[in-house]
C-alpha cells in the first residue's frame, strides 16, 4: 500500500494528525478540527468533515480512540464526544455523545 493525499484537505495548513481504530482527526493551522471514518451513529464519513461545534475556538490538540474523541482547547479546556461506554467520556455517565461537550 501506498500513502495518497487526503484532497479533501487541499488547501487547509494541517499541524497535527490522530488516528483512532475506526476515524481520524486532524487541526489545521486556525485551530479547526476536522474528522472521517466511522462514527458513533453508524455513519460513514468517507470525507474528512469540519467539526462545527468549535467554530470560534481554537484546538491545540485532539486523540481518536477506536470510538471516540478528545479535543484540547487553547484555553486548556478538554472536550469529548463519541461512545461513552465506561465512562470513557469523562461525563459521569455512559451516554452516546454525537457531538463535542465540554468536559
Amino acid at each position: 500500500l501506498l500513502p495518497k493525499k487526503v484532497e479533501a484537505l487541499a488547501g487547509q495548513h494541517v499541524v497535527a494528525v490522530s488516528a483512532g481504530g475506526n476515524h481520524s482527526l486532524v487541526i489545521t493551522a486556525s485551530g479547526a478540527v476536522w474528522s472521517w471514518g466511522w462514527g458513533v451513529d453508524g455513519q460513514r464519513e468517507l470525507l474528512p468533515t469540519k467539526v462545527e461545534a468549535f467554530a470560534g475556538q481554537r484546538v491545540v490538540a485532539v486523540s481518536a480512540g477506536d470510538n471516540h474523541s478528545l479535543a484540547v482547547t487553547a484555553h486548556g479546556d478538554v472536550w469529548s464526544w463519541g461512545w461513552g461506554g465506561q465512562g470513557l467520556l469523562g461525563h459521569g455517565d455512559v451516554q452516546l455523545q454525537l457531538l463535542p461537550k465540554k468536559i
